[in-house]
């Protein structure tokens, strides 16, 4: 049994840990993710994890893999927990919509670490989180996976999702061959 849990100070040393172990919560920037998130840790974790939950966009703008800043949307972390850090849920929004900017791929983004894979942790972790979704009150989420990915559509799907558009994500992320799910709240 999983649960999300706000990341906290009681929770850090685990997560590190999963860092340290060569993991990465983002699928797209990967271990310079990691490296980035080792070293604000390192620097002042209080700070670092208060960076994780800004529902209201506080913070600054957020930088694209090409560089390029765009203004942050409301959102926060949750971690992904058993017992021990497990993995990583990321949830964003625009305010008074269920539309996204055209650089943000998806409402949601997700990555179990690799030894807890294929234990549905993903597929609980998700369904968790469309609770939230719902509680901001979108009509629908949006998640993107790559074609090549199956284990992250049998996630989406058993969560409700349906396929709806097979596109080619911004230059920004590299412009690869994508699919877009949409689950209805």
């Amino acid at each position: 049994m999983i649960e999300i849990v706000k990341p906290a100070l009681e929770h850090l040393p685990s997560y590190k840990a999963a860092l340290e172990r060569g993991w990465s919560p983002d699928n797209v920037r990967l271990l310079e993710a990691t490296r980035e998130q080792l070293a604000a840790i390192e620097r002042d974790p209080v700070a670092f994890l208060a960076d994780l939950d800004d529902p209201q966009a506080r913070g600054g703008p957020i930088t694209l893999p090409d560089g390029k800043k765009v203004p942050r949307l409301p959102g926060f972390r949750r971690w992904i927990w058993d017992g021990e850090a497990s993995g990583s849920i990321g949830f964003r929004w625009q305010k008074g919509t269920s539309d996204l900017p055209p650089h943000v791929l998806g409402h949601i983004g997700y990555a179990v670490v690799p030894w807890k894979r294929r234990r549905g942790y993903a597929t609980q972790a998700l369904r968790l989180m469309l609770e939230e979704a719902r509680a901001v009150g979108l009509a629908h989420v949006e998640i993107t996976a790559k074609p090549g990915n199956p284990a992250s559509h049998k996630v989406i799907l058993a969560n409700g999702g349906k396929l709806v558009e097979r596109f080619f994500e911004d230059a920004a992320y590299g412009g690869a061959e994508s699919l877009r799910f949409r689950i209805e709240l």
